[in-house]
């Protein structure tokens, strides 16, 4: 039978988001953090949209519930998780797979735009032609990297959690990472969704498939009524929206 259902979940605003934010609006080059990527918690508000996102799984119906859940083991996911968990009154069996994590940057890690063109120009110069679905920085991992990260996690997950309702809980390129292999998508397309649609923080995308069927069909993607609902701010932290190859 395999999985019947994956719920996808960006973590709440971290204060790597905000961080991120406002060296691009300054114009600065380095993206001042003082922690390393996996150990940047939620922001105030990350923290209030994980909340509401755990008002939005109580309000679900019993047939569309999680009935367990995997993270990222960075901490942003994991509290998103358990925070929401919290507040829906779910006591959920919880597992954390580094698969998961987010994408690593390598060399490029904690440099806005303007930062990767005057530090390194020659890598800038290889993202635009390569895109950014095969461009690999040094040291660091392309879509395509993620997109082999998943479709291992998702060949285990059928194995261990045959029949469930899985609520995964990550970050923006993973979650177009499983679009990618679930639809069996092109990279011209996941490419437009990611240039177009940028996941946003709490954001539910639903995936599900018939018995015995094996494509996935997506019910609903980057779904953030639940923070509508409850007066929680939406935050779009986007990033490079020039994505395709040229």
């Amino acid at each position: 039978m395999g999985v019947e259902e994956l719920l996808l979940v960006r973590h709440g605003e971290s204060m790597g988001n905000v961080a991120a934010s406002a060296a691009e609006a300054a114009g600065a080059e380095v993206i001042e953090i003082g922690q390393r990527d996996a150990d940047v918690p939620l922001s105030d508000t990350g923290i209030e949209q994980a909340r509401a996102l755990g008002a939005g799984l109580r309000e679900l119906p019993d047939h569309e519930l999680p009935t367990t859940v995997w993270s990222s083991p960075y901490a942003r996911a994991v509290q998103t998780g358990q925070i929401a968990l919290q507040a829906a009154g779910l006591a959920l069996p919880f597992s954390v797979d580094e698969r998961l994590r987010d994408r690593e940057l390598g060399v490029l890690d904690l440099l806005t735009s303007r930062g990767v063109q005057a530090r390194f120009p020659f890598e800038a110069q290889r993202r635009r032609w390569l895109g950014k679905f095969y461009h690999r920085p040094p040291g660091g991992e392309s879509w395509a990297d993620l997109v082999l990260r998943v479709r291992s996690f998702l060949a285990d997950l059928e194995r261990l959690e045959e029949g469930q309702r899985v609520l995964v809980v990550c970050h923006d390129a993973m979650v177009l990472a499983f679009r990618y292999v679930c639809e069996r998508l092109t990279e011209a397309q996941i490419l437009e969704i990611g240039a177009t649609t940028p996941v946003i923080n709490v954001s539910m995308s639903r995936l599900v498939r018939p018995p015995g069927d094996r494509v996935w069909q997506l019910v609903t993607f980057n779904d953030v009524s639940h923070l509508h609902r409850h007066d929680v701010p939406v935050t779009r932290h986007e990033g490079d929206r020039d994505v395709q190859p040229r």
